[in-house]
């Protein structure tokens, strides 16, 4: 496992694993952090061995958002700001959302502010039952600086995410669930392997096909339907031209596991 002081990046049978590692903090990140979160991501993208990358905290928490301590160390124009957002915070988002393979979260804890918005940057989520998710912004008279006003909506709908991001309510396990921000609950001791077992499944997929399947989800959301179509079509032609994609259908044909090498 490689390390930086307060991240940690591994892989092992074709899952990335990126840990939040500032246990003492909640996973707080600072903004040195946030530069080696980005790189753990942009790493994962470059690596052909990797299919399937997860995110997780360490300790008893996922991520308590910004480390107000760090991000208000000095004051800042307008200008410098929106700068250190748009440079350095949103650097893990832009990261996450070009990120092709799945990416999924393991919650446990409290997911707070940018740390809720980074689990939602995750194409899914699952979560132990100690996991609590928090658009707090509004508690210390910010607005989401992570994409939370885009992000909670598409997830929850208009009407359940402006009453998360305008009180700062705390969301439990069972709630996230019931809303849709979390696909499963599990026991604490429990969470990693289930998502491990979760991230298997799709390491036994095709990769392209599951990186095709992701995107053109992705882009459909702003297209019509032709478009769609149109996007689909060509996907398609790629990946039937694949030994991957054929592969897949001679392994169902004979009813065993197929093995892929992303060619």
């Amino acid at each position: 496992m490689s390390a930086d002081e307060d991240l940690l990046y591994a892989t092992r049978d074709h899952i990335a694993t990126v840990i939040l590692n500032r246990p003492h903090r909640k996973n707080a990140f600072t903004l040195p952090m946030a530069d080696a979160w980005a790189e753990a991501l942009r790493r994962a993208d470059a690596d052909p061995d990797v299919r399937v990358i997860v995110v997780t905290g360490a300790g008893d928490a996922f991520c308590s958002g910004v480390d107000l301590a760090d991000f208000k160390g000095e004051q800042r124009t307008p200008i410098q700001e929106k700068r250190l957002l748009t440079e350095r915070v949103h650097q893990v988002a832009r990261a996450l959302e070009d990120l092709d393979k799945p990416v999924l979260a393991a919650v446990a804890g409290p997911a707070v502010g940018a740390g809720m918005d980074m689990a939602l940057l995750c194409d899914l989520r699952f979560a132990g039952r100690s996991a609590r998710f928090c658009e707090g912004y509004i508690k210390v008279g910010l607005v989401p600086g992570d994409g939370g006003c885009w992000l909670l909506p598409r997830v929850v709908g208009q009407a359940a995410a402006l009453r998360l991001l305008w009180t700062g309510d705390f969301v439990d396990a069972d709630e996230a669930k019931r809303l849709g921000i979390v696909e499963d609950v599990y026991d604490d001791a429990e969470l990693l392997d289930e998502v491990y077992a979760f991230a298997a499944r799709l390491v036994s997929r095709p990769p392209a096909a599951l990186a095709m399947i992701k995107r053109a989800v992705r882009q459909g959301a702003n297209h019509d339907l032709r478009t769609a179509l149109d996007l689909i079509s060509s996907h398609m032609a790629v990946v039937t031209s694949m030994d991957d994609s054929r592969e897949a259908y001679d392994a169902f044909r004979e009813k065993r596991t197929g093995t892929y090498s992303g060619s």
